[in-house]
């Protein structure tokens, strides 16, 4: 059976690929004088052309010069210019083959290289194996390989070689992975492992299967169901630390393999490669049912708040006619007796004049149970879903596990008592039970004469423990996203030591005092120039009121009055043709669709069509049943099969970024921009079917659950990074994620978001991180600039 290719077509082009551009050409072929008279020792001037062109080979990138091979035509004329010879001789050279193996052994002597051998084989497998440990790339392996090799000054072997040291070494790494996940097993965990690929009781599915199952709608059942999936990974007492054994790329790509799999797959793996990939398999899993467990226990919390405020609205509406009755007659009462004070007259008298004295009582005490709470708040409303909320938080709470930081300690403290309560069936809450997090809102509902109030201190410490964990102020041990806001930074040791020898890679200075210093002192230099420029109106583009408010000048029309027509004109003149047809001149153009790559074997579909087909049922969200359907050659099968084990986000990502860079190196794509600014923003989807328990409710797009889709799109109009988000989660809080993590080769230096898209947050990051960021601000003249002093 032939080996199967590390490396792509792309990859294997690019890993020993000679510089492009006339700067890379000048930096790394320009001759210092030893190297001229070196080479002017050659007789004739073929002979000194042929042996430039040997020491450019070996000096980069490192490899011998092939037998027949033609140099790039930029290189030879960059060493004909050097060394005034023309470059159209090179045919002459080394018509001996004696001559060009002369040439190369006398340059691997006078740049102290050597070829590469067996023992640099067994030698350097050992560190390209220990980083295949970190990554199962080809190309980051090879890349690592030839780089070593470079520092080494050993001259770098065919590509086939280079391929075969690091397939060895990805193999070597792999079963590493597997003994360092499956070392802390006992046989207690190999035995509990083999039960979860067995089939469930009175089902057709594995246990395995029903802990990776959707969790349904936002409801107290499936919230249930969801924490007994997650009791039955807890019972599995996973050795602590399993998640750190290996790195984190290698343990999610074992989980997304072992995610694809059938439970009868599972068990035809080699022993440790199964326990290993079901140890990945149930540290994701963990991980996903906290979250997904957290986010039903907040949208829950959130239906309760807002069914309590619909009903304080309905009440009140209600009751309108009946208020508006108890406010004329207090209105003609109340009239009364101010013209009574003045006559001198009786007041009870004048009351009685308006209304029987009955018949007022009666109203006084219809008016007390038509009247609301003093602040008007539908908070004490939310008492009426605390049974609901009792059939599954308290084995919430003992399912998670909570730390907090200093600020929320009281909080925790209270979470603590609750558990504690919950054990006991204790129904009295302690009278020195923690209080300090209980806000003014909430004090008139717990604190009460009986002292504190049981069901709404348990819903107090419910809706401050939602805050939270939203603010990172409780992180949950073994989340996902809910995780030690410490575990997002470096280590203190790697900062410290990074810092030391000044490789932060920020874009400021890293002395605190010296960065507030300089930035203290812009500040004042930039007011000091606002000001003036304000007192004498010449701001640009703005200016103050005689009220003392900002007002921004509105943008002029930038696109002129035919643009319509000329746009028209060049859309008329475009073919029509089907959207498939298109998608494969694109591929053929680009190559795109060879970065859907298996998950397991990382090889390239075999039939482009089908794999185009199911992206376009991802694109115009068809499904893949509507999608089978529509296509004769193309069954739900092959489709969920191509869905399941060639498209992922990494892959998206990866082909989005290769339709990127080929606009990018387009010329015409500068008439927009040159590619170093960009703008992200959210679109809103409605979720249908199933989806719809996936999707959450944001009143700004309707009733209607849906999932944001947030996008940044570079000046040249090319969507260079897509995320799903949360449809309630402000925007800001992804908009690094495309500027840091996007694959292409744009070079973004300044970045635009609407309102949502900023935060004060945001500003500071942008500015350690060496982007300009510019947000279109709503309301600019409401906000206030806070400055020190």
């Amino acid at each position: 059976m032939p080996r199967r290719r590390l490396l792509s077509a792309a990859d294997r082009d690019s890993l020993l690929t000679f510089p492009a551009t006339d700067d890379e050409l000048i930096r790394h072929y320009t001759f210092s004088e030893p190297e001229l008279a070196v080479i002017s020792q050659r007789r004739g001037a073929h002979n000194r052309l042929g042996f430039a062109v040997q020491l450019c080979y070996l000096r980069y990138p490192g490899v011998t010069l092939p037998t027949d091979a033609r140099p790039p035509a930029a290189l030879l004329a960059l060493i004909g210019q050097q060394l005034n010879i023309d470059p159209d001789i090179w045919p002459q050279y080394a018509q001996r083959p004696e001559t060009r193996r002369e040439h190369l052994v006398e340059l691997q002597a006078w740049l102290n290289l050597s070829p590469f051998s067996g023992a640099d084989y067994r030698r350097l497998m050992k560190p390209i194996a220990e980083l295949a440990q970190q990554t199962d790339r080809g190309i980051v392996l090879a890349e690592a390989l030839v780089e070593k090799l470079r520092q080494e000054r050993i001259i770098l072997p065919p590509l086939a070689v280079i391929e075969r040291v690091c397939s060895e070494a990805l193999t070597r790494g792999t079963r590493l992975v597997y003994e360092a996940l499956t070392a802390p097993l006992t046989a207690n965990h190999r035995h509990a492992f083999a039960r979860l690929l067995a089939i469930r009781a009175e089902t057709a599915h594995s246990t395995l299967a029903w802990l990776r199952q959707s969790p349904g709608p936002p409801r107290p059942k499936h919230i249930r169901a969801h924490l007994e999936r997650l009791q039955t990974v807890h019972d599995l007492d996973l050795p602590t630390g399993l998640e750190h054994v290996v790195h984190q790329n290698r343990l999610l790509k074992l989980a997304r393999e072992g995610g694809q799999m059938t439970a009868q797959h599972l068990r035809d793996l080699e022993s440790t490669r199964r326990h290993a990939t079901l140890a990945a398999v149930l540290l994701d899993t963990r991980a996903t049912l906290i979250d997904e467990i957290i986010d039903l226990h907040d949208r829950f919390m959130g239906s309760l708040f807002n069914k309590a405020k619909r009903t304080h609205a309905e009440r009140f509406q209600q009751s309108g006619k009946e208020i508006n009755s108890k406010v004329r007659l207090y209105s003609r009462v109340g009239r009364a007796l101010l013209e009574a004070k003045q006559n001198g007259g009786d007041p009870f008298a004048a009351i009685e004049a308006i209304v029987p004295w009955d018949v007022f009582s009666e109203s006084i005490a219809e008016a007390e149970k038509l009247a609301q709470s003093e602040d008007f708040d539908y908070l004490a409303l939310i008492g009426s879903g605390f049974n609901a909320l009792r059939r599954y938080t308290p084995t919430l709470l003992e399912s998670l596990k909570l730390k907090a930081a200093p600020a929320a300690r009281e909080l925790l403290a209270g979470i603590e008592l609750l558990k504690d309560m919950n054990r006991h069936q204790a129904r009295k809450v302690p009278d020195d039970a923690p209080t300090r997090f209980i806000r003014k809102r909430w004090a008139t509902l717990v604190y009460t004469a009986g002292g504190i109030d049981r069901r709404f201190y348990e819903l107090c410490v419910l809706s401050e423990l939602k805050n939270a964990l939203r603010s990172g102020d409780i992180w949950v041990q073994n989340s996902r996203q809910f995780k030690d806001f410490e575990d997002y930074l470096l280590p203190p040791a790697r900062f410290v030591d990074q810092r030391e020898q000044q490789a932060l890679g920020l874009a400021i200075e890293t002395d605190c005092e010296g960065y507030l210093e300089s930035r203290l002192s812009a500040l004042a230099h930039e007011l000091a120039t606002v000001e003036r420029l304000a007192a004498a109106d010449t701001l640009p583009d703005a200016g103050f009121t005689p009220a003392g408010r900002l007002k921004i000048t509105p943008l002029d029309k930038a696109v002129p009055d035919g643009a319509e027509a000329l746009m028209q004109q060049a859309y008329s003149r475009l073919p029509h043709l089907k959207i498939t047809e298109l998608l494969l001149e694109v591929d053929d153009w680009t190559g795109f669709t060879q970065h859907f790559t298996h998950l397991k074997s990382g090889a390239a579909t075999g039939d482009r069509q089908l794999l185009l087909t199911t992206i376009l049922a991802d694109a115009i969200n068809l499904g893949l049943a509507k999608m089978a359907e529509s296509c004769p050659d193309a069954t739900y099968a092959k489709l969920t099969w191509l869905q399941a084990w060639h498209i992922r986000d990494e892959t998206y990502a990866a082909a989005l970024s290769e339709l990127t860079n080929a606009q990018f190196r387009q010329p015409f794509a500068a008439y927009w921009g040159d590619g170093t600014t960009s703008s992200s923003d959210g679109q809103n989807f409605k979720a249908g079917g199933r989806g719809q328990f996936a999707g959450h409710v944001n009143l700004k797009y309707g009733q209607e659950p849906g999932v944001q889709f947030y996008t940044h799109i570079s000046d040249q109009y090319a969507p260079f990074h897509t995320k799903v988000i949360n449809a309630t989660v402000r925007d800001a809080t992804h908009v690094l994620d495309g500027l840091l993590y996007h694959e292409s080769d744009l070079r973004i230096a300044e970045h635009y978001t609407d309102t949502a898209g900023f935060t004060d947050h945001v500003f500071a990051l942008m500015q350690l991180l060496g982007y300009r960021f510019a947000p279109r601000i709503r309301d600019l003249a409401d906000r206030r600039l806070y400055i020190p002093g």
